[in-house]
């Protein structure tokens, strides 16, 4: 076995246990944002179901070293919902919601929020703009 197909056997083992950590790890709403060791899905909740004090639920996002942390978020909404999400980011540079067209400038070390209705239905990239990475993906559902 070369050592190009070790290091990569290497990461392939590295990113299939950051994925069974985060989708078996315990749910804890409250500490959530602050212990968040890599990116999560989050479904937004449908459209009329929650109180007027209720919002919907905040996907986060980290990028570390100009890549996703954990790999390309899923962001999953119904058409109507409020998409909500936070992209953290230890690098300077554009975030970009295709097919809406969103764009907001993130400083290396800070974090930017979107918040937006989910008017059209598709599947669209979230990247990293100048460096053409993708770090989430938005589902709207119709």
């Amino acid at each position: 076995m070369t050592q190009g197909r070790r290091i990569a056997l290497i990461a392939g083992v590295v990113v299939i246990a950051i994925v069974a950590f985060i989708v078996l790890k315990p749910d804890d709403k409250e500490s959530n944002s602050s212990s968040n060791a890599g990116s999560s899905t989050t479904q937004a909740a449908p459209s009329g179901s929650g109180t007027a004090a209720s919002k919907p639920p905040v996907t986060q996002v980290k990028v570390v070293n100009g890549k996703p942390a954990g790999g390309i978020t899923e962001i999953d909404a119904n058409k109507g919902d409020q998409v909500r999400f936070v992209v953290t980011s230890d690098v300077s540079d554009e975030i970009h919601v295709h097919g809406y067209d969103f764009m907001k400038d993130v400083k290396a070390g800070g974090k930017v929020s979107f918040s937006f209705p989910a008017k059209i239905d598709g599947e669209f990239e979230v990247e990293l703009e100048n460096r053409g990475e993708q770090i989430a993906k938005l589902v709207v559902n119709p």
